[in-house]
């Protein structure tokens, strides 16, 4: 689990700062050949758009793991530690579920009889239904050298974009499955830890001393 563990914060920390810096050089790219050639890359909003997307979903999962997502504990607070804990369980077990329900409904819907009621599909038949269909992005197009040598359309296939959902989703369930087993071995106590409230309070409340 520990080496899994790692592998997944390389590669989460890996990407999201990758993001962060394309994000930053094509919208700067973007900026200077606007205002300083008056020309521009038709596709980078579009692009732009999509790397936004890909960071939220990398960030769901490794908000988790640093603890930064923001959580209502004041009434699960005034319980006793037993019961608390037992709360905190059941949040990440919930949040493995969501995660799991949103990346595929089918193995739910089998499991309660709900075959043709609404229970099936979900973000990897999403991406799957997308695969299969020749459909591409509106503005995103692969280089013509790509074109030439991989002889691809000339759009870029919506499933690769999309490709996220799935992805990010299993991050997700794997991140608080490994909250669950923390908190079961009493090494950390939420699956969520930010207080910024509190955390604000706690560092200014000499403010008006000073």
């Amino acid at each position: 689990m520990s080496r899994v563990g790692r592998f997944v914060d390389s590669l989460e920390e890996n990407i999201i700062a990758f993001i962060l810096a394309l994000m930053t050089i094509v919208t700067f790219s973007q900026v200077v050949a606007r205002y300083g050639f008056n020309s521009g890359w038709g596709a980078a909003l579009e692009f732009t758009r999509v790397l936004f997307a890909w960071l939220i979903l990398f960030g769901m999962s490794y908000g988790i793991k640093i603890g930064a997502h923001l959580g209502v504990d004041a009434v699960i607070n005034l319980f006793p530690r037993p019961i608390f804990r037992l709360c905190a369980l059941l949040g990440a077990a919930l949040t493995v579920l969501y995660a799991l329900l949103l990346f595929d409904a089918t193995w739910f819907g089998g499991l309660l009889a709900l075959e043709n009621k609404g229970s099936t599909g979900g973000a990897y038949a999403y991406v799957a239904k997308f695969y299969k269909l020749p459909i591409g992005m509106e503005d995103l197009k692969w280089p013509g050298f790509i074109q030439d040598w991989f002889g691809v359309r000339e759009r870029v296939p919506r499933w690769i974009p999309y490709i996220i959902l799935p992805v990010g989703l299993l991050l997700l369930a794997f991140r608080a499955a490994q909250a669950f087993v923390l908190i079961l071995l009493g090494k950390k106590e939420a699956i969520i830890a930010a207080h910024e409230a509190e955390e604000l309070v706690a560092e200014n409340k000499d403010v008006l001393k000073d």
